[in-house]
C-alpha cells in the first residue's frame, strides 16, 4: 500500500505517518531525506529521532530515493519516507539541472513494483502566496506536480491540518 501524508509545517503529518507505520505491524525502516546543515535543522532531526522507536531501521539518503526504496522494500516491511519536499530541495540545489527530472521519474516508475507498505510525508506548499523568487516558484511548482503524480499512484492520500487528518483519497483514518 502506498500512502501520501501532506500538510504544512508543524501540522502533525510526521507524527501521523509514524503512528501509521507503528500500527502497520510490519518492520519499519525510516528513510530520512534531510541534510541537517545548520543548528535549526539539527534540532528538527533530533526531535524526529526522539519520537522514533529504537527498533526502527534508518536509512539516510538525500537524493537517490528510488534506489533506496528498491533496496529496502519488502512484503513484511513498512518504509516511511520523510520528507519528499526536503528531497526535492536537495535535488533543486544540485549543479546538475537534469537530476531532478531523472530522480523524480525513477521514483514514479518504481512505485508500482515495490512490495510492502510505503508512507510518504511531504509539505503542502502550494496553498499560500506565490513566492517572489524564481527558485522558490520552481520549488512550489515541482512539489505540486510531484504530489499530483504521486497521489495518482497512492491508495490513500491524507491532508493533515492542526494535527487532524483529512482523508482525500482511500479509506478514512
Amino acid at each position: 500500500m502506498l500512502q501520501l501524508i501532506l500538510g504544512g509545517a508543524r501540522s502533525g503529518k510526521s507524527r501521523l505517518a509514524e503512528k501509521l507505520a507503528s500500527d502497520s505491524g510490519l518492520t519499519v525502516t525510516y528513510i530520512a531525506t534531510s541534510q541537517p546543515l545548520d543548528g535549526e535543522m539539527n534540532a528538527r532531526v533530533a526531535l524526529h529521532r526522539q519520537r522514533r522507536p529504537d527498533s526502527w531501521g534508518l536509512v539516510e539518503e538525500p537524493v537517490e530515493l528510488a534506489r533506496v526504496l528498491r533496496e529496502n522494500a519488502a512484503a513484511d516491511r513498512c518504509l516511511l519516507v520523510d520528507c519528499l519536499t526536503l528531497w526535492l530541495t536537495n535535488l533543486l540545489m544540485l549543479d546538475d539541472t537534469q537530476r531532478l527530472a531523472v530522480e523524480r521519474d525513477l521514483l514514479l516508475h518504481t512505485l508500482a513494483s515495490l512490495p510492502g507498505e510505503i508512507i510518504f510525508v511531504s509539505n503542502e506548499t502550494g496553498l499560500g502566496v506565490v513566492p517572489l523568487g524564481e527558485l522558490t516558484r520552481r520549488y512550489v511548482d515541482e512539489a505540486g506536480w510531484l504530489h499530483q503524480a504521486l497521489a495518482e499512484q497512492c491508495q490513500r492520500v491524507v491532508l493533515t491540518v492542526a494535527g487532524l487528518p483529512l482523508t482525500l483519497k482511500g479509506t478514512a483514518l
